[in-house]
Protein backbone atom coordinates (compact mmCIF):
# COMPACT_ATOMS: atom_id res chain seq x y z
CA UNK A 1 0.00 0.00 0.00
CA UNK A 2 1.33 3.39 -1.02
CA UNK A 3 1.98 5.70 1.87
CA UNK A 4 0.32 9.11 1.90
CA UNK A 5 2.60 12.08 1.39
CA UNK A 6 0.54 14.31 3.72
CA UNK A 7 1.94 15.23 7.08
CA UNK A 8 -0.18 15.96 10.18
CA UNK A 9 -0.79 19.57 9.08
CA UNK A 10 -1.82 18.45 5.62
CA UNK A 11 -4.23 15.88 7.02
CA UNK A 12 -5.85 18.50 9.24
CA UNK A 13 -6.20 20.86 6.23
CA UNK A 14 -7.79 18.15 4.11
CA UNK A 15 -10.26 17.30 6.89
CA UNK A 16 -11.32 20.94 7.30
CA UNK A 17 -11.72 21.37 3.53
CA UNK A 18 -13.86 18.24 3.28
CA UNK A 19 -16.05 19.36 6.20
CA UNK A 20 -16.55 22.78 4.59
CA UNK A 21 -17.48 21.17 1.29
CA UNK A 22 -20.14 19.03 2.96
CA UNK A 23 -21.49 22.11 4.73
CA UNK A 24 -21.77 24.03 1.46
CA UNK A 25 -23.52 21.12 -0.22
CA UNK A 26 -25.92 20.86 2.73
CA UNK A 27 -26.59 24.59 2.65
CA UNK A 28 -27.49 24.54 -1.05
CA UNK A 29 -29.69 21.52 -0.44
CA UNK A 30 -31.59 23.29 2.35
CA UNK A 31 -32.01 26.60 0.55
CA UNK A 32 -32.98 24.84 -2.65
CA UNK A 33 -35.79 23.05 -0.82
CA UNK A 34 -36.91 26.25 0.89
CA UNK A 35 -37.10 28.07 -2.40
CA UNK A 36 -39.32 25.47 -4.05
CA UNK A 37 -42.99 26.31 -4.70
CA UNK A 38 -45.36 24.75 -2.18
CA UNK A 39 -49.13 24.42 -2.50
CA UNK A 40 -51.13 26.05 0.30
CA UNK A 41 -53.37 22.98 0.35
CA UNK A 42 -50.55 20.71 1.49
CA UNK A 43 -48.67 22.81 4.05
CA UNK A 44 -49.42 25.47 6.65
CA UNK A 45 -48.79 28.80 4.94
CA UNK A 46 -50.03 31.16 7.67
CA UNK A 47 -50.54 31.21 11.43
CA UNK A 48 -53.85 31.14 13.28
CA UNK A 49 -52.89 34.39 15.05
CA UNK A 50 -52.46 36.15 11.70
CA UNK A 51 -55.84 34.90 10.52
CA UNK A 52 -57.53 36.09 13.72
CA UNK A 53 -56.11 39.60 13.27
CA UNK A 54 -57.04 39.48 9.61
CA UNK A 55 -60.66 38.52 10.37
CA UNK A 56 -61.12 41.59 12.57
CA UNK A 57 -59.48 43.82 9.97
CA UNK A 58 -61.68 42.29 7.26
CA UNK A 59 -64.81 43.12 9.26
CA UNK A 60 -63.68 46.72 9.61
CA UNK A 61 -62.31 47.38 6.12
CA UNK A 62 -63.54 44.78 3.62
CA UNK A 63 -66.91 43.30 4.55
CA UNK A 64 -69.05 45.98 2.90
CA UNK A 65 -67.53 45.35 -0.54
CA UNK A 66 -66.68 41.63 -0.37
CA UNK A 67 -69.46 40.27 1.87
CA UNK A 68 -69.59 38.34 5.12
CA UNK A 69 -69.05 35.05 3.30
CA UNK A 70 -66.37 36.53 1.01
CA UNK A 71 -68.86 36.02 -1.81
CA UNK A 72 -68.30 39.41 -3.40
CA UNK A 73 -70.79 42.28 -3.26
CA UNK A 74 -69.33 45.36 -4.93
CA UNK A 75 -65.86 43.82 -4.98
CA UNK A 76 -65.01 40.40 -6.46
CA UNK A 77 -65.37 37.10 -4.55
CA UNK A 78 -62.49 36.08 -2.27
CA UNK A 79 -63.53 32.45 -1.83
CA UNK A 80 -64.06 29.36 -3.94
CA UNK A 81 -63.54 28.89 -7.65
CA UNK A 82 -64.29 32.55 -8.44
CA UNK A 83 -61.36 33.59 -6.25
CA UNK A 84 -59.07 31.04 -7.93
CA UNK A 85 -60.10 32.36 -11.33
CA UNK A 86 -58.00 35.42 -10.52
CA UNK A 87 -55.28 33.95 -8.29
CA UNK A 88 -55.17 30.22 -8.99
CA UNK A 89 -51.62 28.98 -9.61
CA UNK A 90 -50.12 32.26 -8.41
CA UNK A 91 -47.99 32.87 -5.32
CA UNK A 92 -49.68 34.09 -2.15
CA UNK A 93 -47.47 37.18 -2.43
CA UNK A 94 -49.65 38.32 -5.35
CA UNK A 95 -52.70 38.44 -3.08
CA UNK A 96 -50.79 40.46 -0.46
CA UNK A 97 -49.54 42.88 -3.11
CA UNK A 98 -53.04 43.30 -4.57
CA UNK A 99 -54.53 44.06 -1.16
CA UNK A 100 -51.81 46.48 -0.08
CA UNK A 101 -51.67 48.32 -3.40
CA UNK A 102 -55.36 48.68 -4.25
CA UNK A 103 -57.45 48.22 -1.10
CA UNK A 104 -59.64 49.41 0.48
CA UNK A 105 -61.50 50.78 -2.51
CA UNK A 106 -62.05 54.27 -1.08
CA UNK A 107 -58.51 54.61 0.32
CA UNK A 108 -56.14 52.40 -1.70
CA UNK A 109 -52.60 52.02 -0.43
CA UNK A 110 -53.43 52.85 3.19
CA UNK A 111 -52.99 49.31 4.50
CA UNK A 112 -49.57 48.31 5.80
CA UNK A 113 -47.73 45.21 4.62
CA UNK A 114 -48.42 43.35 7.91
CA UNK A 115 -52.12 44.24 7.65
CA UNK A 116 -52.29 42.98 4.05
CA UNK A 117 -50.53 39.81 5.17
CA UNK A 118 -53.01 39.28 8.02
CA UNK A 119 -55.94 39.79 5.63
CA UNK A 120 -54.43 37.25 3.26
CA UNK A 121 -54.06 34.80 6.14
CA UNK A 122 -57.77 35.19 6.92
CA UNK A 123 -58.67 34.60 3.27
CA UNK A 124 -56.57 31.44 3.26
CA UNK A 125 -58.20 30.28 6.49
CA UNK A 126 -61.71 30.95 5.16
CA UNK A 127 -60.87 28.89 2.08
CA UNK A 128 -59.94 26.05 4.47
CA UNK A 129 -56.23 25.92 3.73
CA UNK A 130 -54.26 24.57 6.74
CA UNK A 131 -52.53 26.87 9.24
CA UNK A 132 -48.93 26.60 10.35
CA UNK A 133 -46.12 29.07 10.93
CA UNK A 134 -46.35 32.81 10.30
CA UNK A 135 -46.72 33.93 6.70
CA UNK A 136 -43.63 35.99 5.84
CA UNK A 137 -42.36 37.86 2.79
CA UNK A 138 -40.14 34.88 1.96
CA UNK A 139 -42.76 32.15 2.35
CA UNK A 140 -45.41 34.23 0.57
CA UNK A 141 -43.38 33.95 -2.64
CA UNK A 142 -43.05 30.16 -2.19
CA UNK A 143 -46.61 29.18 -1.32
CA UNK A 144 -48.92 29.04 -4.35
CA UNK A 145 -52.68 28.79 -4.64
CA UNK A 146 -54.19 25.77 -6.43
CA UNK A 147 -55.55 26.22 -9.93
CA UNK A 148 -58.98 25.00 -8.80
CA UNK A 149 -61.35 22.61 -10.55
CA UNK A 150 -60.67 24.13 -13.93
CA UNK A 151 -57.85 26.23 -15.27
CA UNK A 152 -58.74 29.91 -15.75
CA UNK A 153 -60.22 30.55 -19.16
CA UNK A 154 -57.95 32.30 -21.60
CA UNK A 155 -58.76 35.93 -22.27
CA UNK A 156 -60.80 36.33 -25.45
CA UNK A 157 -58.96 37.54 -28.50
CA UNK A 158 -59.48 41.26 -29.18
CA UNK A 159 -62.24 42.02 -31.66
CA UNK A 160 -60.95 43.77 -34.74
CA UNK A 161 -62.49 47.18 -35.24
CA UNK A 162 -62.15 49.83 -37.91
CA UNK A 163 -58.77 49.87 -39.65
CA UNK A 164 -57.79 46.77 -37.69
CA UNK A 165 -57.76 48.60 -34.34
CA UNK A 166 -58.59 45.99 -31.65
CA UNK A 167 -61.57 46.53 -29.39
CA UNK A 168 -60.62 45.59 -25.84
CA UNK A 169 -62.78 45.55 -22.73
CA UNK A 170 -61.66 48.46 -20.55
CA UNK A 171 -64.21 48.42 -17.72
CA UNK A 172 -67.00 46.44 -16.10
CA UNK A 173 -70.62 46.68 -17.24
CA UNK A 174 -71.72 48.96 -14.39
CA UNK A 175 -69.02 51.55 -15.10
CA UNK A 176 -69.69 51.31 -18.83
CA UNK A 177 -73.38 52.01 -18.40
CA UNK A 178 -72.87 54.78 -15.83
CA UNK A 179 -70.32 56.51 -18.03
CA UNK A 180 -72.11 56.20 -21.38
CA UNK A 181 -75.63 54.73 -21.34
CA UNK A 182 -76.95 56.45 -18.21
CA UNK A 183 -76.05 60.09 -19.03
CA UNK A 184 -77.17 59.82 -22.66
CA UNK A 185 -80.46 58.16 -21.77
CA UNK A 186 -81.09 60.97 -19.29
CA UNK A 187 -80.97 63.47 -22.16
CA UNK A 188 -83.91 61.58 -23.70
CA UNK A 189 -85.74 61.31 -20.37
CA UNK A 190 -85.54 65.10 -20.00
CA UNK A 191 -88.02 65.33 -22.90
CA UNK A 192 -90.68 64.33 -20.37
CA UNK A 193 -89.92 67.50 -18.40
CA UNK A 194 -89.62 70.02 -21.22
CA UNK A 195 -89.35 70.23 -24.98
CA UNK A 196 -85.77 70.17 -26.30
CA UNK A 197 -86.62 73.42 -28.11
CA UNK A 198 -87.02 75.08 -24.69
CA UNK A 199 -83.72 73.76 -23.38
CA UNK A 200 -81.34 76.75 -23.30
CA UNK A 201 -78.94 76.45 -20.36
CA UNK A 202 -77.38 79.59 -18.91
CA UNK A 203 -73.67 80.14 -18.35
CA UNK A 204 -72.86 78.70 -14.91
CA UNK A 205 -71.73 81.06 -12.16
CA UNK A 206 -69.36 80.14 -10.62
CA UNK A 207 -67.79 78.57 -13.68
CA UNK A 208 -68.10 74.81 -14.11
CA UNK A 209 -66.73 72.88 -17.11
CA UNK A 210 -69.45 70.23 -17.09
CA UNK A 211 -72.28 72.77 -16.86
CA UNK A 212 -70.55 75.02 -19.40
CA UNK A 213 -70.57 72.15 -21.89
CA UNK A 214 -74.36 72.08 -21.67
CA UNK A 215 -74.42 75.70 -22.88
CA UNK A 216 -72.52 74.73 -26.05
CA UNK A 217 -74.42 71.61 -27.12
CA UNK A 218 -78.05 71.62 -25.98
CA UNK A 219 -81.63 71.27 -27.13
CA UNK A 220 -82.32 69.08 -30.14
CA UNK A 221 -78.62 68.90 -30.95
CA UNK A 222 -77.98 67.28 -27.57
CA UNK A 223 -80.84 64.84 -28.27
CA UNK A 224 -79.35 63.90 -31.66
CA UNK A 225 -75.93 63.33 -30.11
CA UNK A 226 -77.32 61.26 -27.23
CA UNK A 227 -79.20 59.00 -29.63
CA UNK A 228 -76.08 58.57 -31.76
CA UNK A 229 -74.02 57.70 -28.68
CA UNK A 230 -76.55 55.07 -27.60
CA UNK A 231 -76.71 53.63 -31.12
CA UNK A 232 -72.93 53.26 -31.49
CA UNK A 233 -72.01 52.14 -27.99
CA UNK A 234 -74.83 49.74 -27.04
CA UNK A 235 -73.35 46.89 -29.17
CA UNK A 236 -70.28 47.06 -26.89
CA UNK A 237 -72.45 45.46 -24.18
CA UNK A 238 -71.93 42.25 -26.16
CA UNK A 239 -68.14 42.55 -26.32
CA UNK A 240 -66.56 39.28 -25.10
CA UNK A 241 -64.61 39.38 -21.86
CA UNK A 242 -66.62 42.02 -20.00
CA UNK A 243 -67.58 41.36 -16.39
CA UNK A 244 -70.21 42.78 -14.08
CA UNK A 245 -69.31 44.88 -11.06
CA UNK A 246 -69.43 41.84 -8.77
CA UNK A 247 -66.91 39.97 -10.91
CA UNK A 248 -69.35 37.70 -12.71
CA UNK A 249 -69.01 37.44 -16.50
CA UNK A 250 -71.70 39.34 -18.42
CA UNK A 251 -74.19 36.60 -19.50
CA UNK A 252 -73.46 36.96 -23.21
CA UNK A 253 -74.45 33.33 -23.77
CA UNK A 254 -78.05 33.94 -22.67
CA UNK A 255 -80.47 34.52 -25.53
CA UNK A 256 -82.63 36.89 -23.49
CA UNK A 257 -79.66 39.13 -22.63
CA UNK A 258 -78.71 39.29 -26.31
CA UNK A 259 -82.30 40.20 -27.17
CA UNK A 260 -82.42 43.01 -24.62
CA UNK A 261 -79.28 44.56 -26.11
CA UNK A 262 -80.58 44.25 -29.68
CA UNK A 263 -83.93 45.73 -28.61
CA UNK A 264 -82.17 48.82 -27.28
CA UNK A 265 -80.17 49.18 -30.48
CA UNK A 266 -83.35 48.91 -32.57
CA UNK A 267 -85.11 51.42 -30.31
CA UNK A 268 -82.45 54.04 -31.03
CA UNK A 269 -83.50 53.91 -34.70
CA UNK A 270 -87.04 54.81 -33.68
CA UNK A 271 -85.73 57.63 -31.49
CA UNK A 272 -83.69 58.95 -34.39
CA UNK A 273 -86.74 59.10 -36.67
CA UNK A 274 -88.76 61.04 -34.09
CA UNK A 275 -85.90 63.43 -33.33
CA UNK A 276 -85.44 64.14 -37.03
CA UNK A 277 -89.04 65.40 -37.13
CA UNK A 278 -88.44 67.53 -34.04
CA UNK A 279 -91.61 66.07 -32.53
CA UNK A 280 -91.29 66.90 -28.82
CA UNK A 281 -94.58 65.26 -27.80
CA UNK A 282 -93.71 61.98 -29.49
CA UNK A 283 -90.20 62.06 -28.03
CA UNK A 284 -91.71 62.47 -24.55
CA UNK A 285 -93.85 59.38 -25.12
CA UNK A 286 -90.85 57.42 -26.34
CA UNK A 287 -88.82 58.41 -23.30
CA UNK A 288 -91.20 56.28 -21.24
CA UNK A 289 -90.78 53.43 -23.72
CA UNK A 290 -87.01 53.77 -23.42
CA UNK A 291 -87.34 53.31 -19.67
CA UNK A 292 -89.34 50.11 -20.25
CA UNK A 293 -86.78 48.84 -22.75
CA UNK A 294 -84.06 49.25 -20.16
CA UNK A 295 -86.20 47.73 -17.37
CA UNK A 296 -86.74 44.55 -19.38
CA UNK A 297 -83.08 43.71 -18.86
CA UNK A 298 -82.75 45.22 -15.39
CA UNK A 299 -85.53 43.11 -13.87
CA UNK A 300 -83.67 39.96 -14.91
CA UNK A 301 -80.00 40.84 -14.52
CA UNK A 302 -79.74 43.95 -12.33
CA UNK A 303 -82.63 44.40 -9.84
CA UNK A 304 -82.61 40.82 -8.63
CA UNK A 305 -83.45 39.18 -5.31
CA UNK A 306 -80.89 37.35 -3.16
CA UNK A 307 -80.74 33.58 -3.62
CA UNK A 308 -79.91 32.79 -0.01
CA UNK A 309 -77.54 33.26 2.92
CA UNK A 310 -74.54 32.01 1.00
CA UNK A 311 -75.01 34.79 -1.54
CA UNK A 312 -75.02 37.60 0.99
CA UNK A 313 -75.67 38.49 4.59
CA UNK A 314 -78.12 41.27 3.70
CA UNK A 315 -80.84 42.10 1.21
CA UNK A 316 -78.93 45.08 -0.15
CA UNK A 317 -75.77 43.05 -0.58
CA UNK A 318 -77.69 40.25 -2.26
CA UNK A 319 -79.06 42.57 -4.91
CA UNK A 320 -75.53 43.41 -6.03
CA UNK A 321 -74.04 39.98 -5.47
CA UNK A 322 -76.69 38.23 -7.58
CA UNK A 323 -76.45 40.51 -10.60
CA UNK A 324 -75.54 38.94 -13.95
CA UNK A 325 -76.63 35.56 -12.65
CA UNK A 326 -76.79 33.21 -15.67
CA UNK A 327 -79.84 31.61 -14.01
CA UNK A 328 -81.47 34.67 -12.45
CA UNK A 329 -84.54 35.30 -10.39
CA UNK A 330 -86.82 37.96 -11.86
CA UNK A 331 -87.88 41.08 -9.94
CA UNK A 332 -91.25 42.25 -11.38
CA UNK A 333 -90.80 45.66 -9.72
CA UNK A 334 -87.54 46.50 -11.47
CA UNK A 335 -86.94 50.04 -12.70
CA UNK A 336 -85.29 51.38 -15.82
CA UNK A 337 -82.15 53.51 -15.67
Amino acid sequence: MRRSGLGPAGIRYAFVAATAAYAVVGLFSITGHAGQARDVSAAGSYSAAQATRGKQLYSDQCLACHGEMLEGVVGPPLAGDDFLTDFGGKPVADVIQKIQGTMPQQAPGTLTKPQATDLTAYILQFNKYPAGSDLTDATATQFTLPAGKAAPAAAPAPVAGAQGIPLNVATNLAEFMRGITFPNANVIFNAQLRSPAEDKPKMPIPYDYVLWGRTVYYGWQAVDEAIAALKETTPLMLLPGRRCQNGRPVPLQNADYQKYVHDLIAFTDQLKDVAAKRDADKLSEMADSLNNTCANCHKVYRDVTPTGALQSSSTQGGITADRCNPNPKVDPNARGL
